[in-house]
């Protein structure tokens, strides 16, 4: 017995042992980790140059947005440490402006070559902005190249935008319109025994159809329809005018499929060919014999490229760090879902976007603010706090111009409405001036399950919102007369803001979707334009000659960006398995957009939000 005890004891000290190693050696190394990093982060960094007949490679990766957080040089040197991929889930639309625009001017980019494989979701609008960059820089005398396996419907449309477009002669071109389609789940819902008591105003206000109804409503199917039928025409019309052909044709592709295939025995690169969406049919070999005729080719007869990642080094970037001593506009990027709290990825918090709007009003140099909104709203009263405090610095004397993105609607345009002036692209997606409440209970299914709700209460309402018993008439009542006061409330604030009567603003509420010209043409927005044409308006209102332009932006702590990193590392493993994270990835974007305003966590339960995804 005393040598079992003697051997367990061995084994269990000398576990001891191997666990207190196992520890040291990982706190050493990841302190030596940190040296090495910290160190690294103080010697400053060399801009790689750009050699002569060079060609840009803008390889665009991810989801595009309006705006990354804040780069620090630690988050490079950590990536090249550990060996981690420079794939990013996001690229900045501003990054690929000012690298298209500064290859444009740079004398050692002889061309540019779109590398369009990885690229994530985009607007329209972004699309439409970026294709003006290529068209600018096909005018300086430089050719544009797109040459993939593949198109995607929006990597073609910036593929129309190049002098030259290839495809494999095993690949296609994939185009199939713009749509919108949803899950419904109300009888679904009835078979699980939940009970959605939905409180809402607008005849066009769709965001809870998804769980009262088991189709689309006749409003929403009209108004869906109107806009994107806006914006498929868009993009007809300006792949047309790109590639000389007709937008009778682009349909003709798509809505003909089974008799154009056949006439081509099943090959879809021929059917491009043919329909004069391609130039040539090329193998990657014959492409790269191309690029190489286009610059100075290296002694294996590869092209010399530039990276884009490597060339935004050598670039100025747009909208940082402006000079001191001028005047300054502050730009700020509200992007995501609205909601109360701190800003994180893909949310506004109403805290985080009023502490930068009182930032900007505090500094004296500061003489205009322009907000960005790419954003389908949220929480009513999150977009609340971000409106009285814009309100507070446009009474400071200092101007407010709005600028949207992909969608500025429903709380998106709640804080937009008190703007001096309103920018939009043709293809933003804005209006949807309503508001909704929306609370399950259970009662049925735990009642059918033999679990029963009693008690007693002083009042009327002293069960409150209890989820396990039906909701009282009482309550009923007051939430509905709650939510009919937050739309007033809403169309207030509209009515005010844009020196419209109500009547007037009643006439395009109800939760209508209005394209851009729509919207202008509806008066909810004052002009069509970009991001720089809004904010040389800010500068003219606020009677500006020189001023520089600079982005507020919330800064996030190291160990923040270090978890971040990871969660993206995680992200990029899972995006290997292609087919499995897409087919989830299309299962909860394209079903499920009801699921998302219980995340919002609006004090009073009320949303202004414009549930929209189209494809």
């Amino acid at each position: 017995m005393i040598k079992l005890f003697s051997a367990i004891y061995f084994v269990f000290r000398g576990f001891i042992k191997c666990i207190s190693f196992l520890r040291s050696t990982f706190f050493n190394l990841l302190f030596i980790g940190i040296i090495t990093i910290a160190v690294m982060a103080l010697i400053p960094e060399k801009k790689p140059g750009v050699a002569q007949n060079s060609i840009l490679e803008l390889t665009i990766t991810g989801d595009i947005v309006e705006q990354t957080d804040a780069v620090d040089p630690v988050d490079d040197y950590f990536s090249n440490f550990f060996g981690l991929p420079e794939q990013a889930r996001q690229t900045p639309l501003q990054d690929i402006l000012d690298a298209i625009y500064h290859a444009q001017v740079d004398p050692n980019i002889t061309a540019l070559e779109l590398d369009l494989k990885s690229m994530g979701t985009i607007g329209l609008n972004q699309l439409q902005l970026i294709g003006s960059a290529l068209i600018a820089f096909r005018e300086s005398g430089k050719p544009v190249v797109a040459a993939e396996d593949y198109y995607s419907q929006d990597q073609y449309y910036l593929a129309a935008h190049a002098d030259k477009i290839f495809l494999n002669p095993m690949g296609g071109i994939y185009l199939n319109g713009f749509g919108m389609y949803r899950l419904y789940f109300r009888d679904a819902l009835e078979k699980l025994k939940i009970n959605f008591h939905v409180f809402q105003v607008g005849s066009y206000k769709s965001a809870l159809e998804p769980i009262t109804r088991n189709a689309m409503s006749s409003e929403d199917r009209s108004q869906t329809r109107a806009w994107l039928t806006t914006l498929w025409d868009n993009y007809c019309q300006h792949v047309s005018e790109q590639r000389s052909i007709t937008a009778e044709s682009i349909n003709d592709y798509i809505n003909s499929v089974p008799g154009n295939l056949k006439e081509v025995d099943g090959d879809m690169a021929e059917l491009a060919l043919k329909y004069g969406l391609v130039d040539e049919l090329k193998q990657r070999h014959e492409i790269r014999h191309y690029l190489s005729s286009l610059s100075q080719a290296s002694a294996d007869g590869s092209p010399r490229l530039v990276g884009f990642h490597d060339y935004l080094q050598t670039v100025k970037h747009s909208y940082r760090d402006g000079d001191s001593d001028k005047d300054k506009i502050a730009l700020i990027v509200a992007e995501g879902n609205i909601m109360p709290g701190e800003s994180g990825d893909g949310l506004i918090g109403a805290d985080t976007l009023v502490s930068l709007i009182r930032d900007a009003r505090a500094d004296e140099k500061i003489k205009a603010l322009v907000l960005r909104i790419d954003s389908g709203g949220g929480s009513a009263f999150a977009s609340e706090l971000i409106r009285q405090e814009l309100l507070q610095f446009k009474q400071s004397g200092k101007p407010v111009v709005v600028s949207m993105g992909t969608f500025a609607a429903s709380g998106g345009y709640w804080i937009a409405a008190d703007a001096n002036e309103i920018w939009a692209s043709p293809n933003t997606l804005t209006g949807s001036i309503g508001i909704f409440m929306a609370l399950p209970t259970f009662e049925n299914i735990l009642n059918s399950n033999g679990i029963f709700q009693d008690g007693v209460g002083t009042t009327n309402l002293s069960s409150g919102l209890t989820l396990s018993k039906p909701l009282s008439a009482e309550m009923s009542t007051a939430l509905q007369l709650l939510l009919e006061k937050g739309y007033k409330d809403f169309i207030s604030i509209v009515a005010n803001g844009r020196k419209m009567t109500i009547e007037k603003v009643e006439t395009v509420a109800q939760g209508r979707v209005f394209s851009g010209e729509a919207a202008r043409q509806a008066g909810l927005v004052d002009n069509l334009g970009t991001l720089a044409q809004a904010i040389r308006s800010a500068a003219q209102l606020a009677g500006l000659e020189e001023y520089g332009v600079f982005t507020l932006a919330k800064q996030r702590s190291l160990r923040d960006r270090l978890l971040q990193k990871i969660g993206v590392e995680a992200s990029l493993l899972l995006e290997s398995h292609v087919s499995l994270y897409a087919f989830f990835r299309d299962l909860f974007s394209r079903g499920t957009d009801f699921q998302q305003f219980l995340i919002f966590r609006d004090p009073n339960g009320m949303y202004a939000h414009c549930m929209i995804n189209y494809y």
